[in-house]
């Protein structure tokens, strides 16, 4: 019997839709069936809305350092002033010293009954850069239609997909197949990319209390226009709209009292992965108080220790409360509060975010009918993408790993083509870089520097160069960080691995040495363009040089004797 399709693509994650694209532009007819059952997938509309927010998060924070240049934000007419406003940011900069380095000079130079006397209106508001909810998910919401419309399935049917809707399952006899809104589909390979959604642990209350993950945070983001997020502030509500609040349905209800600041909300963020660590920077920076939650000793357990204590620094510098080693045992409901017992501390906080891992979503689909072995964590595969029924493929996060949309397309492309054509590609995944997007960002390519001394030995050099050595660094204020490369005693190098801005650029120069075996040497002898902060890369390399040149004392003996006969010639 004649097939179909020469290839199915089962899931409508991103890579998913990018393998059914590319495998039509090679001129296969393919299909690609979207299951109505499974949750929302991560590497989908939620990264994009995720990726937006922290841009809001990281321009506000920009704004918020702006003083250090000597630049103070404009008046900000959203907030109305207020005597009552103006009583309370002054206390609230009576109370916070810290925030005085930030203010101008003359500010503190009054009493704080003068100043109480001195502010004028809208003075109150001049210090404070505020977001307003609304309008950045207005943005956020056009961004990701943007980014979403090239894979949107009106796109794909123009460009020769057969885009189908619906639930469906895998059939064996007579013929391997697939049966979608009772139709019986056959091609002659099919690639899962169904994604995966979060994984619920179980925790004794859980089940009865509201939580969100991360594919579904930001679909509650209280859209009231009146809500405005302010800078150390709490959310505040102008007084013409105290006597009514909108509820997450958007229905008003009346309210007894109201302060122009109310309480900050506090998140409990559980999980050790990026998308976890990357939340609680966000909601931090949108002026919630966060606590951060992780069961190891650091919170990204599988990096770089010396990386991830830089990053767990700058976290609780923000205000972020990070406690390792604590794992979530359980949670009450007190008094309409929540209580979380996180170690041997008991929390209390009004929102709880998980995002301590992922599941595949692989149910429904009769796998174990088609011969396909998975486990908790994903789909078996070998290095050629393939299943344990070799005409099942498998690619992205389906079959576990770090949730990374570059690193599912590269899966995608390999696995289309072992799939359309011959199964000859492997993947390999030691040259691709990925990176994790908090500030700093952490980036990383190849081996870690535990990964290759135990595998090396002493045979490894790790040498290292700080931002804060970098002109491009001082001036655009960003000294935070550093580049250090992994490189074996010839100058082969084994993993890059750069924490500061501009690590998610930079770390793709690192990752095209890796990938076509070029020693660090190379890179020694590139000039860069000055100032840039792309200087730490060849400075990185020059203090490879500078620590063999120390190590071999043999030349230092020769070089010394050549220049000491020289200067007596």
């Amino acid at each position: 019997m004649t097939n179909d399709y020469d290839l199915i693509v089962i899931g409508d994650s991103r890579a998913g839709a990018y393998a059914a694209l590319a495998a039509s532009q090679l001129k296969a007819r393919v299909a690609l069936i979207e299951p109505e059952n499974f949750q929302s997938n991560w590497l989908g509309k939620a990264a994009l809305y995720h990726q937006v927010l922290m841009q809001v998060g990281r321009v506000l924070q920009q704004v918020r350092k702006a003083s250090q240049f000597g630049i103070y934000p404009s008046i900000n007419s959203l907030i109305t002033d207020t005597p009552e406003l103006k009583e309370q940011l002054v206390n609230k900069l009576g109370e916070a010293g810290e925030l005085s380095r930030d203010l101008p000079w003359h500010f503190w130079d009054a009493e704080k009954e003068d100043v109480k006397m001195d502010l004028s209106p809208f003075e109150s508001t001049f210090y404070f850069p505020t977001v307003q909810i609304t309008e950045a998910m207005e943005w956020a919401n056009m961004v990701v239609s943007t980014c979403s419309e090239a894979t949107s399935p009106a796109i794909l049917a123009s460009l020769g997909v057969d885009v189908i809707s619906g639930d469906g399952e895998f059939f064996r006899l007579p013929h391997l197949g697939f049966v979608v809104n009772n139709r019986r589909l056959r091609a002659r390979a099919y690639l899962i990319a169904t994604g995966s959604c979060a994984e619920i642990p179980d925790i004794d209350g859980l089940d009865t209390t509201s939580y969100f993950t991360p594919r579904n945070i930001w679909n509650h983001v209280d859209k009231s226009r009146d809500k405005v997020i302010g800078a150390g502030l709490t959310n505040w509500v102008p007084p013409e709209s105290d006597n009514i609040k909108s509820t997450p349905l958007g229905e008003p209800e009346e309210l007894e009292e109201i302060s122009p600041f109310q309480l900050q909300k506090h998140w409990l963020v559980v999980g050790s992965n990026p998308n976890a660590v990357e939340l609680a920077q966000t909601l931090a920076r949108l002026d919630y108080q966060v606590t951060l939650a992780v069961s190891e000793a650091h919170i990204f357990p599988q990096e770089d220790s010396e990386a991830s204590c830089l990053v767990q620094a700058q976290l609780e510098a923000e205000g972020i409360r990070v406690l390792t080693q604590s794992s979530v045992t359980q949670i009450r409901l007190i008094e309409e509060r929540k209580w979380v017992q996180v170690g041997n501390r008991a929390i209390e906080i009004d929102e709880i975010l998980w995002a301590t891992g992922q599941t595949p979503n692989i149910e429904s689909l009769n796998l174990a009918g088609v011969g396909v072995k998975f486990s908790r964590k994903g789909l078996k595969v070998n290095q050629k993408l393939q299943t344990t029924n070799p005409r099942i493929y498998a690619c992205g996060d389906v079959i576990g790993g770090y949730q990374f949309e570059h690193i599912a397309k590269y899966e995608a492309n390999i696995a289309i083509k072992n799939a359309l054509f011959f199964p000859l590609w492997t993947v390999d995944y030691q040259g691709i870089p990925w990176a994790i997007f908090t500030d700093p960002t952490l980036a990383r390519v190849g081996l870690t520097e535990a990964q290759a001394r135990e595998r090396y030995g002493k045979e490894v050099w790790v040498v290292r160069h700080y931002f804060k050595s970098l002109d491009k660094a001082q001036i655009i204020g960003e000294t935070t960080g550093f580049c250090k490369l992994v490189v074996r005693r010839n100058g082969t190098i084994l993993g890059g691995l750069i924490v500061g801005t501009g690590a998610d650029e930079l770390i793709g120069a690192i990752a095209l040495l890796i990938r076509h075996k070029i020693k660090v040497g190379s890179l020694a002898k590139i000039p860069q363009a000055s100032p840039t902060m792309s200087e730490i890369l060849s400075k990185t390399a020059q203090e490879w040089q500078r620590q063999r040149l120390e190590r071999n004392q043999m030349l230092q003996n020769l070089l010394e004797g050549f220049f000491n006969w020289r200067r007596n010639w």
